[in-house]
């Protein structure tokens, strides 16, 4: 995708389009992490802020898809291997 570098006030600025911003989750507001690469490469990251209720959305959704295994203590124990 190419933008263009425009004035804005004594700075530079790029626009980001609706669609770059929806796709990396960010809405008016948000902030971003920006960082120079040693090849000069301009590298702009969501600065995600640590939210335990959404953390803890995530956790029950990737354990609902974890199987459950019979346990390997009662196998341990049943083989009397312990």
């Amino acid at each position: 995708m190419k933008l263009q570098i425009s004035r804005w006030g004594n700075s530079l600025a790029v626009r980001l389009p609706v669609d770059c911003l929806k796709s990396a989750g960010l809405t008016e507001g948000d902030t971003i992490e920006a960082e120079i690469t040693p090849g000069g490469e301009i590298l702009l990251r969501p600065n995600v802020q640590f939210d335990r209720t959404s953390l803890l959305k995530r956790l029950e959704k990737l354990h609902e898809k974890i199987p459950v295994s019979p346990s390997v203590i009662d196998q341990l124990r049943r083989a009397n291997r312990y």
